[in-house]
């Protein structure tokens, strides 16, 4: 059971993936980009930025519903409106938008490039509404090297 004021070690292949399960880097072994983020966030989400407040929004963003109910928070967007580091669902994928390519996702890395669609296309976001504000106001985030292996 988890204790209040405590925290939970977390694994995700890349940053970007943390982003679109909705966590944020971590204030102690990870500050200097926590510290990073918290400019961001103050930029692109205003107050709070403060952990405990930014985890409340965080939380709020990632899920609605509640008990068997709850299921992933998405949203809608204009493609060409999105930022680098956005994950969106297409044709049963989640890809991931890096350097004017969609990438897709898996456990191992990215496995494969797919050109950008319109600028004009709607597509479902998500990513977390507060996160991909964090990454407009210019905080770059960390992917797995695969991200640039890909063809």
């Amino acid at each position: 059971m988890l204790q209040p004021h405590s925290w939970t070690e977390l694994f995700f292949l890349d940053e970007a993936t943390a982003f679109t399960a909705g966590h944020r880097p971590c204030a102690e072994c990870r500050h200097a980009d926590y510290q990073r983020f918290t400019e961001a966030w103050a930029v692109g989400v205003g107050a709070p930025h403060g952990a405990d407040e930014m985890d409340a929004v965080l939380h709020a963003d990632r899920l609605e519903g509640r008990g068997v109910n709850q299921r992933k928070r998405t949203y809608w967007e204009r493609m060409g409106t999105l930022p680098d580091g956005v994950f969106i669902r297409l044709e049963g994928s989640s890809p991931l938008l890096w350097r004017e390519q969609l990438l897709e996702w898996s456990a191992g890395g990215y496995r494969a490039r797919r050109s950008l669609l319109p600028a004009a296309s709607r597509v479902e976001v998500l990513t977390p509404h507060s996160l991909v504000a964090v990454l407009r106001a210019g905080y770059r985030l960390e992917v797995h090297v695969s991200a640039g292996e890909t063809t």
